[in-house]
């Protein structure tokens, strides 16, 4: 499980304090993601290469200076309290480029990205812009932010999205996989899982926010996760059934995904574990959980 697992600090470089996973990690060929904690004023420069990158304030403002194809531009992030607070506005840097962000206020920043054939143009999408989606019924309720999405953010490969969990319930469900190439019905990606938790109000002091992940594999390629994770952790999924992400009673959870693959189209399809795919027949019958979506009632 540890080749999958990182927790917070154990992949640290470079200057990024909670997180470090590329493209060309052992196991790992299409996706990444940096993410530090910066300081009022604090810089971290990123040079591009042959990845598309998205800069996403997890929370705080942020300056931000790309420079591609020898132009550059400037852009102010407003960003947000927390990954709690619903989304946040966001840049678009794409391959053979360097972008430089800049706290303001100080705050925690990601850099999810992927490998790119081509290079799309630099863009800013605002918060207001981003479509927020709430998914499943019951006990099975999220709220999906799809930032880096096919129809929000034009790119080359790279599938980004954001997912609330109210405490006690559970996402990524029913446990599904996308790690077959099958027009129509199923692409190839590999995901990455980065996660946040926090306790409800009304915790008392030294609660500890955690939740549990769970990958697994078929008899063809094995694989087999179950991680409790806390805020900074990360879950890699090669391939195999991914899911539920739990959020146990007491614990919202939140968690970054970032998704690519080798297919030509940006496309994400998806096929349930056939064993629990029938719960999604339930949920039309069922009320979506009313404290979503989160963020409006915070």
């Amino acid at each position: 499980m540890s080749d999958w697992f990182k927790p917070r600090g154990t992949t640290a470089a470079e200057g990024f304090d909670v997180t470090v996973i590329r493209p060309g990690d052992p196991g790992w060929a299409h996706t990444g993601l940096l993410v530090a904690d910066l300081a009022d004023g604090e810089s971290r420069t990123v040079s591009t290469g042959e990845c598309e990158y998205i800069v996403l304030p997890l929370s705080g403002a942020a300056r931000v200076s790309v420079t591609a194809e020898g132009y550059t531009q400037e852009f102010e992030l407003a960003g947000r309290k927390d990954v709690f607070s619903g989304p946040t506005d966001l840049v678009y840097v794409p391959r053979d480029a360097e972008v430089t962000v800049t706290s303001v206020g100080g705050g925690r920043y990601a850099w999810p990205s992927a490998t790119a054939r081509s290079a799309f143009p630099v863009a800013k999408i605002e918060a207001k812009d981003v479509p927020v989606e709430l998914r499943g019924a019951g006990q099975a309720s999220r709220q999906v932010q799809n930032f880096g999405t096919p129809g929000t953010l034009e790119a080359d490969s790279i599938i980004a999205c954001e997912v609330i969990t109210p405490a006690g319930n559970w996402s990524s469900y029913p446990p599904h996989k996308h790690d077959e190439e099958r027009p129509g019905e199923e692409s190839s990606l590999e995901e990455i899982y980065y996660f946040e938790m926090r306790a409800e109000d009304g915790a008392p002091e030294g609660a500890d926010p955690m939740g549990y992940q769970r990958v697994y594999g078929t008899d063809d390629r094995p694989i087999d996760v179950l991680a409790e994770v806390r805020s900074g952790d990360t879950v890699l999924v090669p391939h195999g059934w991914h899911g539920p992400a739990m959020a146990p009673t007491g614990y919202d959870m939140y968690y970054l995904n970032v998704m690519a693959g080798p297919g030509e189209e940006r496309v994400w399809l998806i096929c349930d574990d056939p064993a629990h795919g029938w719960v999604r027949d339930a949920w039309p019958g069922q009320d979506v959980d009313p404290r979503l979506p989160l963020h409006e009632k915070s």
